[in-house]
């Protein structure tokens, strides 16, 4: 993890990040209580380690996922999934105020979108954009 990453998610955490993963943690036990909520406690356990440290990383979807996915992203949407993406919101609200925390707010609503339909996607690592190697290096004739 590059030293912008490093600093993005260490404020992130301090800020916001250890609440909202609180609220994915307890929305996953509460889903782990029944043998049919097992899976949305698994992918509500997956994007609370997501949240803690977002910046460097991102979900995609996970191939095979099909109608199963897509009714239990419904069923996730009706018991947790609006609640969650409403405490991204109204904090990515909060961050946009200022001009330092649009950067924490993008990230929110980016977090929004997938706490509202989690299931089939996976958290994988991003790569820094190729426009940063070489920033701020003179350019060689």
């Amino acid at each position: 993890m590059d030293g912008l990453r490093l600093v993005l998610n260490l404020v992130w955490l301090v800020l916001h990040g250890w609440a909202i993963a609180l609220a994915y943690l307890v929305a996953g036990a509460l889903a782990c209580v029944t043998v049919i909520g097992i899976p949305f406690g698994i992918a509500a356990f997956r994007l609370a380690f997501f949240v803690v440290l977002p910046f460097g990383r991102t979900t995609v979807p996970t191939p095979g996922a099909g109608v199963a996915s897509a009714l239990g992203n419904l069923v996730w949407f009706l018991l947790a999934g609006w609640w969650l993406a409403l405490l991204h919101v109204l904090a990515g609200i909060a961050f946009c105020l200022t001009v330092i925390g649009i950067p924490f707010g993008v990230a929110s609503f980016k977090l929004a979108a997938v706490g509202l339909f989690p299931l089939g996607k996976r958290v994988v690592e991003t790569q820094a954009p190729h426009s940063w190697f070489g920033a701020g290096q003179a350019v060689a004739r």
